[in-house]
């Protein structure tokens, strides 16, 4: 069976759309044909935060809610949720208690980015931690700018308003509306057709397998983090879209055994408990990986198969000696994945051949593991570099390492000359480090950019070997993020 029109739940009912151009973002839907503006268009890439929507998804037996960026997601990704925008949290003339709050705290002056920071926040009510700490906030609110007010209030509405149990509309309605998004759930493959191509989103791996074997030119969507920028910077006619989102077990994770199994469209943030599992420097990489927007949508498929240099995900995984699986037609094969990776956004990946899952061993006794991303703002920033560190102890000498960086190469590159030289060292001499300090300079030729010089990129990657082997030497990390300096310095005194 085919469904020749999207499904999802707004305002109580059942929405069904058909017809659309497959590259209709969700924010001009919102605004150019249902003309609900509250939703904004700010920087159409995905970083400030003005279109936020919350999306509602069946999981674990309850509605989940979560933010997304509405100018870089495809309006065919919302099928099978629940759309929540601004114009929606009002109920019979009362305002929502996070909108009550912003209003007390005067958390909005402009209210350009006022909707969006209410829908991030409406997520936070609805999944955040209780007792709610502000550093909790201020990770919902990264991928939220406010250009005028300032955060202090901001984050004051939310401690105010999202500390307790949610009691809105939405939560009152929970059983309902359970019952509705299961409904929705038919298994049938989506096949949206128009008079410049089509929206697909199939319901199994046999039904993608086929489809993308019969239309290899097609564009493949997971979150749409990277692709919705061809759209709104770029320009891109796509013709054809095939969506992953739909393709039942893709998401899969399996944590058990020595290895941890992420299926292709399991989003960044269903995999950061596991990932952070494997190392606490590997759960902060996810942490500071974009915004929670980005993280609700991005992929982990998607971002190792977008073959981008500087994804921050592939070198942590390429450290690991991490495996890619992929498909096509019916014939699966696995391979290291840095050897995927062949030179600038191209990769070794056959016409109608798809990403299907990564297999990351999980470390051993013997093994330790240092993850580290430099860029401009702490917060949901593209890296000047990062690097990842594996490296395999006989007592205190250094057995075989593992070392990979993004951001210093065309692709995700590791560090062959480096890791020869630091075989055989002693963690407790660090004198006789400086061969394999030096040979990172043999690895990588990096280039001058607008986010960092080459030279600076060279003194930053031998910087970040020695904090590695400094840190493993000692068996402490060092936090690299500034918080509660206010409150450390008033207990001083």
């Amino acid at each position: 069976m085919v469904r020749e029109a999207i499904r999802f739940w707004r305002h109580g009912q059942a929405v069904e759309v058909s017809g659309f151009h497959p590259r209709t973002t969700l924010l001009d839907y919102l605004r150019l044909q249902q003309r609900q503006v509250g939703t904004k268009e700010g920087c159409a890439e995905g970083d400030c935060g003005a279109c936020t929507v919350a999306l509602g998804r069946v999981r674990d037996g309850r509605v989940h809610y979560e933010p997304v960026n509405a100018c870089i997601l495809l309006l065919g990704q919302i099928d099978g949720a629940e759309l929540v925008t601004v114009e929606d949290l009002a109920t019979n003339g009362a305002l929502h208690p996070v909108q009550s709050a912003m209003v007390a705290s005067h958390g909005s002056q402009c209210g350009f980015c006022t909707p969006g920071i209410v829908m991030s926040l409406f997520t936070l009510y609805q999944e955040g931690e209780r007792p709610l700490s502000r550093e909790a906030v201020n990770d919902a609110l990264a991928g939220n700018l406010c250009r005028c007010t300032g955060y202090r209030p901001i984050v004051e509405a939310a401690l105010e308003a999202c500390g307790e149990q949610p009691d809105d509309s939405s939560s009152i309605d929970h059983p309902r509306k359970l019952q509705s998004l299961t409904t929705l759930a038919d298994g049938q493959d989506v096949f949206i057709s128009s008079e410049t191509g089509f929206f697909a989103a199939p319901a199994n791996e046999a039904s993608l397998a086929a489809l993308y074997a019969k239309h290899p030119d097609a564009t493949l969507v997971a979150g749409c983090t990277d692709v919705g920028l061809w759209v709104t910077k770029g320009m891109a006619e796509l013709d054809k879209v095939i969506w992953l989102g739909r393709v039942a077990g893709l998401n899969r994770i399996d944590d058990s055994g020595d290895a941890l199994t992420i299926g292709a469209t399991a989003t960044h943030a269903g995999a950061y408990a596991a990932l952070a599992s494997i190392d606490p420097d590997l759960g902060e990489l996810m942490r500071r990986f974009g915004s929670a927007q980005v993280r609700a949508s991005g992929t982990v498929g998607g971002n190792i198969a977008n073959g981008s240099p500087i994804g921050d995900l592939a070198p942590a995984l390429i450290a690991l000696g991490t495996e890619l699986e992929l498909r096509q037609g019916e014939q699966t094969r696995t391979i290291p994945l840095e050897s995927f990776f062949i030179a600038y956004r191209r990769q070794d990946r056959a016409p109608g051949e798809y990403v299907r899952r990564v297999t990351v061993p999980k470390l051993k006794a013997n093994e330790s593991f240092r993850a580290y991303k430099v860029s401009k703002r702490f917060d949901e920033d593209i890296s000047a570099a990062m690097g990842a560190f594996k490296l395999t102890l006989d007592g205190r000498r250094i057995a075989a390492a593992r070392i990979a960086f993004g951001g210093m190469a065309g692709t995700p590159k590791r560090a062959s000359e480096t890791e020869k030289a630091l075989i055989g060292l002693s963690l407790d001499e660090p004198a006789s480090w400086g061969e394999a300090l030096a040979a990172i300079g043999r690895d990588y030729q990096p280039m001058d950019d607008h986010r960092a010089s080459a030279a600076y990129r060279s003194t930053v990657a031998r910087n970040l070997l020695f904090k590695a082997l400094s840190e493993t030497a000692s068996g402490q990390t060092r936090a690299t993020r500034i918080v509660g300096q206010r409150e450390a310095l008033q207990a001083a005194e």
